[in-house]
């Protein structure tokens, strides 16, 4: 059966962007086929890790979602523009980022039983293995109501007071809407502290699993969203933790 992972923050700048786009090419490099699903509307940006520029984009999920277009049809296979090898597939389903849609977005909203249904058309038409939702970050209804149908939800934290406190509600309300599976990740981590000691220290606060601790490092700064870091550095520590946190998902 398909698995259906959502990515979320609290709050913006945690790299969540960045790490579902790495995650989801980790795992497709493993021979599977992956669905993205860029659900942050209200300011998109995951197309740009995949090399999808914003003028060759005809449809996106807006589309779908005003019923202008089916969902599969707003699906780009983006295994060509950045040169997946092997035999997996990754293909997204953009947000526009035209400022009109994005405001018309923003006064009107969406239809979460619609975004949800398309999810299902999606893993269906694409015979997809694993479908990931990019999620807009912090407290809403449509972002919750995504994140309820998932089997896995991956939470992004960094070292910072903020952080803590906002994904200990998230948490509070991911249970109550009794999402299947949760775990953490922790971002951006200064090298001269200990990986494990924050780590134990975050699974006792949130008695949850903590799956990768991600240092903030120089070559994913500079890189500056512009590729996929695992395909560009595969050998590098980065690159093994998005690899352990796959197995996770996969297994």
């Amino acid at each position: 059966m398909p698995r259906v992972i959502s990515v979320h923050s609290y709050r913006g700048g945690t790299g969540k962007s960045n790490f579902t786009a790495n995650l989801a090419t980790t795992i497709a490099l493993q021979g599977h086929r992956v669905g993205v699903v860029d659900t942050d509307i209200q300011s998109p940006g995951i197309h740009n890790i995949f090399g999808l520029e914003a003028e060759t984009i005809n449809k996106t999920l807006n589309n779908y979602l005003w019923g202008q277009a089916a969902i599969s049809d707003a699906a780009y296979n983006v295994s060509e523009t950045i040169k997946l090898p092997g035999e997996g597939k990754i293909f997204l389903v953009p947000s526009s980022v035209k400022a009109d849609d994005i405001s018309r977005i923003l006064s009107e909203g969406y239809d979460v039983k619609l975004l949800n249904d398309g999810f299902r058309k999606l893993v269906k038409d694409l015979q997809l293995d694993y479908l990931f939702i990019d999620t807009h970050p912090g407290l809403s209804k449509e972002t919750f109501l995504s994140i309820a149908i998932s089997h896995v939800l991956i939470l992004i934290i960094r070292p910072d007071k903020q952080d803590y406190q906002g994904t200990a509600v998230t948490v509070d309300v991911a249970r109550q809407l009794k999402v299947k599976k949760m775990l953490l990740v922790v971002n951006k981590v200064l090298k001269s502290l200990s990986f494990e000691d924050l780590k134990h220290k975050i699974e006792a606060a949130y008695e949850l699993p903590v799956a990768g601790v991600f240092p903030l490092t120089e070559e994913v700064i500079q890189l500056a969203s512009n590729g996929v870091f695992c395909l560009q550095y595969p050998h590098h520590p980065v690159s093994q933790e998005f690899l352990k946190v796959a197995q996770e998902i996969i297994n």
